[in-house]
């Protein structure tokens, strides 16, 4: 008895799991026989070479594409074959799919548009000013919580790259994101930026689930709890990141660069 209790606390631990997930295309296997578990309330980050099917992988997450054959189980549910609009609702939400932020809107007002989606199609755009009320407290809530309230009437257009993200972060957030998938939150930017949104990541990731692609060795270093090495669209390493980093295979997958990368040098 106490075992299958162990396996249902196990299964539930679990937010989201593939099976022999696999995207073919023409002949090209993008994506191989991917076995991913992500334990809930953890950052797991996923890692590879360029090339090695991490993008694919979230596209196939969000439903974005089809997979050849396997299982996407989200709660224990097989969502394999739902519509993105589906998955959205079931509180999968990816980062910078929903953002397209408004550069033209402040940035209370972009938060406000997550917020107005997150209600549904049904929300009425003449109902009373007093229920937009109530939007704005939580849009400045989710505002302070990314650290923007100081650039909450700032035209979006406007704002420098990094705090750009922020915004993206709190429109995904306005989604009420049961899973949070964040596709390389820190590309392009600068040190400064990369600490900030780093450090932003972690904050909000109480309390939530963070499936994450990045590229910076830095980042994944100092947040992931778990990661897991993609090469050639299948599975090459995964563990917590001081094991992963010594692993040959892994070093050997970024060719030479790895030794530096997985050390933590830029």
């Amino acid at each position: 008895m106490q075992q299958e209790g162990g396996q249902e606390t196990m299964t539930q631990e679990i937010i989201l799991e593939t099976k022999n997930l696999t995207k073919e295309f023409k002949g090209f296997t993008a994506v191989s026989d991917v076995n991913l578990r992500v334990r809930r309330g953890s950052i797991h980050a996923l890692i590879g070479p360029n090339g090695a099917g991490k993008t694919t992988c979230f596209n196939l997450l969000t439903k974005f594409l089809e997979p050849t054959t396997g299982t996407i189980l989200f709660n224990g549910i097989d969502i394999t074959r739902e519509k993105p609009a589906q998955i959205a609702r079931r509180g999968v939400i990816r980062s910078f799919q929903i953002s397209a932020v408004f550069p033209h809107l402040s940035v209370r007002e972009n938060v406000r548009i997550g917020l107005q989606r997150q209600l549904g199609t049904a929300f009425q755009f003449w109902r009373s000013e007093r229920s937009l009320d109530v939007l704005d407290a939580r849009a400045m809530a989710l505002l302070d919580e990314v650290g923007l309230t100081e650039f909450a009437e700032t035209t979006t257009v406007n704002l420098p790259y990094g705090r750009k993200r922020a915004l993206e972060i709190a429109t995904t957030l306005a989604m009420e994101p049961e899973l949070m998938l964040l596709d390389e939150p820190t590309q392009g930017m600068g040190h400064e930026d990369v600490d900030r949104v780093t450090q932003l990541i972690k904050k909000v990731s109480a309390g939530r689930t963070i499936l994450m692609v990045e590229h910076n060795m830095n980042v994944v270093s100092s947040i992931a709890d778990k990661i897991t090495v993609l090469q050639r669209g299948a599975i090459l390493a995964e563990g917590p990141y001081a094991e992963v980093s010594k692993d040959p295979r892994v070093m050997e997958a970024y060719m030479g660069t790895a030794d530096a990368e997985l050390q933590g040098a830029h």
